[in-house]
């Protein structure tokens, strides 16, 4: 299985005759619909939340410890 890479550094997006382009780490090159852009970034955003908090959570844990 191939190893898996985290990236820290975010992707550039652009907009350009209804299409959305995503410009990211490692040659990513992504072009979307308005509608799947829209859903991504909700996917994204969601996730990022749920990191968030487990990050919090779990920094909290260690506090009581």
């Amino acid at each position: 299985m191939p190893h898996k890479i985290i990236y820290g550094e975010a992707g550039k997006v652009s907009a350009e005759d209804g299409i959305v382009h995503l410009d990211g780490p490692d040659a990513v090159d992504v072009q979307l619909t308005i509608d799947a852009a829209e859903e991504s970034f909700d996917r994204l955003l969601n996730g990022a939340l749920k990191a968030r908090g487990q990050i919090f959570f779990a920094n909290k844990q260690r506090l009581r410890d």
